[in-house]
């Protein structure tokens, strides 16, 4: 894979970038919890299973405030370009705690 990155007052630059196998299957994630401080945002990517009390972190990014920008960004115009072809995402209004439904797990 590459990329192309510009920096203020030099041409772009190509790098390649490695995605490795392990990473390039995903991890799925259904929350995602946000904190930041002065110099960092950090975000914690959770999947949350029916019936069971614990959730797990299935990853965690810790990105500058400028990247942060930059991410919101990038989500915002990808979400437009969504919107565009595949019509409005429904987002329904914040009720109570996530419940998945049905009994709960038993091993």
């Amino acid at each position: 894979m590459a990329g192309n990155l510009n920096f203020p007052g030099n041409e772009p630059q190509r790098i390649d970038i490695e995605l490795p196998e392990e990473v390039a299957e995903g991890r799925y994630a259904n929350l995602v919890m946000i904190a930041h401080s002065a110099e960092e945002f950090i975000l914690d990517f959770i999947r949350i299973m029916p019936g069971l009390p614990k959730a797990r972190v299935q990853s965690r990014i810790i990105i500058t405030p400028a990247h942060a920008k930059r991410l919101l960004r990038a989500l915002a115009d990808n979400i437009s370009r969504y919107e565009a072809t595949y019509g409005e995402i429904e987002v329904p209004e914040p009720g109570p705690p996530i419940h998945f439904g049905g009994p709960g797990g038993e091993a």
